[in-house]
């Protein structure tokens, strides 16, 4: 440290001394330390009062100056004084005062009032702030009175060497493609130097390697990183680390420096070729294997990276081309033999394949290293397998006549064991391609003979499937489709193509065509259908109706004469035998049904029936059926309204009116008192029929019938209304129709304005024979007649 200060020191004041030698000669040059300033004609002195400063101030001509220089950093024991203010007006009396302000007066620089004199008395920064701008002024010292006006100056912050240079943005990456040439340029870096950079050599930056090399140089000025070996290889050393120094001061010793770190990487170009790892691969592979499966892999290693090592795989030679493929698999980098046919260990045992691999990517500039690209030889091994049986064929089409014989024999089929053991093979029918069991097959030379009779009409092909099974392995099966086609012979007669009905109008004219019929035949001859018509032998004489055969093997039916009459005779069937020309040929008679009818005048159909005669004029039998219709829907209408009507009106039980009984009913609402008019119906129990027999309830469908039990003797209406109700609460419990339980309403509410208590005699703790119901005809209207009926009942019970 003492060092760096002596020589920061020596770097400030050696052109301080040049400028004190050559000062009289640039008395209009400010001193780089030292400041006097004339304000309005008044001349300040120097700020060092030594002898030689005051020889040098020798001149009377005023100093135009508006600038101060202060060292940076500068930590003195004592305030460090800048300058000094001082005006022509001031003789020495001390009756002026001088007075400082602006920018850090009072708390960095401090001025004395009486001499002028300006200290620094904190330590300054040009980094932080490079000047600062105050204002001068020189006042009466009693009344504070301006002697002249303010003047503005400058004290500026003289730049030292403190600040080293620094690389903001390292460290650095940078990457360069590897065999490239002397003087590639790789990166430029960039350092920074806070110190002035107008004032000396601060901020005067070179840079140098400190490390790296020789494999990269730098220009000390630009800090441009080149190569400074050729042809790097990447292969070799991927990764390099470059110490990079920037130094001021120009890099002149006692300069300040600052490093940083490179990191260079080598890019990859293309210049290996693929190498096979070994000259001759060995593979074996069973004979059975599946088309399409990878038997090995052949890899070729190449020493670059990404897609300068792809390489693409072939095969240029050997005798298994047409059996075998090679396949590049990208992820792996390596080559897939696969199996392109099937194999036959009892044909061929062994291959020799000759494997090529060769770069995707190849680079022109590295062409003159040799070709990128190895072979290898590739030699497979075929492995004997049980194989199952081939047969001799891959499918099989057999004809049999729809007639043959049963157990005839329709075809055959062969298959054999590949191996060299040769198992004998058994063959049979899969049955689920033959459930009518309809064929059946030899178990040992494999002919199929028909089981079951055919009919082509019903069935024109059956397919079947044959299986062969080696007796020694019966794990080893295959499996052969085999279509069989029905062949047709003439077993079928032909027939009419429909059913025909013709039309004969009654003012139809002789040789009118009164229909056109056309045949069928189920059998399918080789040569087509072809059709002979003829009528039967007693009818070729027909009075009414002749025949036609028509060239597209239709027939027509021609009237002989007209005047037909349909009230004499309305329906004339006509046979007519239909004959194919199959071997030998068949024959068929079909009736044709000719109506008569009546036609307009231009030949239209109106009506075929006798009984049109009988109609109305202008009323046809449609609309008489449909106006009879109508009139039975309306009479049924009417019936059924009549017949709703007495069944509304008609009670549950017929009653009587003088008798009165009481009951239990369940309701499952509220009652409403004597405002409530449908709850409770006596009429339930008043019903003298009913006492004698069973009465079917009216408001369910029973699911079974059931049978009343024997009541009670007829009684007369005066019956016992406790025995009563027992005997039906007998028959309720006994019945299966009836609701599976019993219930008791209770009223809790009588209606709004009732006087009256419950009415209820389920809570009456007196007898009938104590109740005196004459009151109730003292609460309205309403009650009166209860009372009446009451009042009745009471009396019955004493006579």
């Amino acid at each position: 440290m003492p060092e760096r200060l002596a020589e920061m020191l020596l770097d400030l004041w050696t052109p301080l001394i040049i400028l004190w030698i050559t000062l009289p000669s640039c008395i209009y040059m400010a001193p780089m330390n030292q400041s006097q300033v004339l304000m309005n004609g008044s001349r300040l002195e120097l700020s060092r009062l030594s002898e030689e400063q005051r020889i040098l101030n020798r001149s009377k001509r005023g100093w135009v100056w508006n600038q101060m220089f202060v060292l940076e950093e500068f930590s003195g024991p004592e305030p460090i004084l800048v300058g000094r203010l001082h005006t022509d007006l001031d003789p020495g009396s001390k009756k002026i005062k001088y007075i400082l302000s602006g920018d850090g007066a009072g708390t960095i620089f401090q001025i004395n009032d009486i001499t002028g004199d300006i200290h620094a008395i904190k330590r300054l920064d040009r980094e932080e702030k490079a000047e600062y701008t105050l204002t001068a002024q020189a006042v009466d010292w009693e009344t504070n009175k301006p002697l002249e006006p303010p003047s503005e100056f400058i004290i500026k912050v003289q730049d030292i060497n403190d600040n080293a240079p620094e690389f903001l943005n390292g460290p650095y990456h940078a990457t360069v493609p590897e065999m490239s040439i002397l003087g590639t340029s790789v990166t430029n870096v960039t350092a920074t130097d806070a110190d002035d950079p107008v004032y000396g050599n601060s901020a005067k930056l070179v840079y140098s390697i400190l490390e790296g090399q020789p494999y990269f140089s730098i220009e000390p000025e630009t800090a441009i990183i080149k190569t400074a070996l050729p042809n790097m290889d990447r292969e070799a050393k991927e990764e390099y680390l470059v110490v990079i120094q920037a130094k001021d001061m120009g890099g002149h010793s006692g300069g300040l420096s600052g490093t940083t770190t490179l990191t260079v990487t080598l890019t990859d170009v293309n210049d290996n070729p693929p190498k096979f790892a070994q000259s001759l691969y060995h593979f074996s592979v069973p004979e059975d294997v599946v088309l399409g499966t990878a038997i090995g892999r052949v890899k070729a290693n190449d020493q670059d990276i990404g897609e300068n090592a792809q390489s693409s795989y072939d095969i240029i030679d050997g005798d298994g081309t047409a059996l075998f493929e090679v396949t590049s698999d990208a992820q792996a980098q390596d080559g897939v033999i696969r199996l392109r046919k099937p194999l036959d260990f009892e044909t061929k045992k062994s291959y020799t394949l000759k494997v090529e691999a060769a770069n995707v990517h190849t680079d022109p500039r590295f062409s003159s290293r040799g070709p990128f690209k190895d072979t290898a030889t590739v030699k497979i091994v075929v492995e004997d397998a049980d194989e199952p049986p081939v047969f001799s064929s891959p499918t099989y089409l057999l004809e049999v006549h729809e007639n043959a014989a049963l157990n005839s024999v329709i075809g055959q089929v062969t298959a054999r064991d590949p191996d060299i053991t040769s198992s004998p093979i058994r063959f049979s029918i899969d049955r689920h391609t033959d459930l009518e069991r309809q064929f059946n097959i030899n178990a040992d030379d494999g002919k199929i003979t028909l089981a079951t009779p055919l009919d082509r009409e019903l069935s024109v092909w059956h397919n079947i499937t044959i299986i062969a099974t080696e007796i020694r392995n019966h794990s080893q099966i295959s499996r052969v489709p085999v279509a069989i086609k029905v062949l047709d012979v003439n077993d079928n007669a032909p027939e009419f193509a429909s059913e025909y009905e013709a039309f004969l109008c009654e003012n139809g004219k002789p040789g009118q065509v009164i229909q056109t019929v056309s045949a069928m035949d189920k059998d399918d001859p080789k040569n087509g259908h072809y059709f002979l018509y003829s009528l039967l032998p007693e009818m070729v004489n027909n009075p009414n109706f002749t025949i036609k055969k028509n060239e597209d093997n239709s027939l027509s039916i021609l009237a002989k004469h007209n005047g037909f009459n349909r009230q004499k005779q309305e329906v004339y069937l006509l046979p007519i035998i239909i004959s194919d020309s199959g071997n030998p040929p068949l024959s068929s008679t079909s009736t044709l049904t000719i109506r008569v009818c009546g036609c307009s005048s231009d030949g239209v159909v109106q009506s075929c029936n006798v009984e049109a005669y009988v109609l109305p004029i202008g009323l046809s039998m449609g609309a008489l059926i449909a106006i009879l219709a109508c009139i039975i829907l309306l009479l049924v209408i009417v019936v059924l309204f009549v017949t709703l009507r007495r069944h509304k009106n008609e009670p549950l039980i017929i009653k009587d009116d003088e008798d009165v009984r009481e009951n239990i009913i369940r309701y499952d609402d509220e009652g409403g008192g004597e405002e409530d008019t449908e709850a409770f119906d006596i009429a339930t129990l008043q019903n003298p029929d009913g006492i004698n027999g069973f009465l079917p309830r009216k408001d369910i469908k029973p699911d079974l019938q059931f049978m009343p039990r024997q009541g009670l003797a007829p009684v007369p209406n005066g019956v016992d209304v406790d025995e009563f109700i027992n005997v039906r609460l007998h028959e309720a419990d006994n019945d299966p129709t009836a609701p599976p339980y019993d219930s008791i309403q209770i009223y809790g509410y009588e209606g709004r304005g009732s006087v009256a208590g419950s009415l209820s005699s389920l809570e009456s703790t007196t007898s009938d024979s104590d109740q005196n119901f004459d009151y109730l005809s003292d609460w309205g209207p309403r009650f009166k007649r209860l009372g009446e009926l009451y009042s009745v009942g009471e009396s019955d019970k004493e006579t």
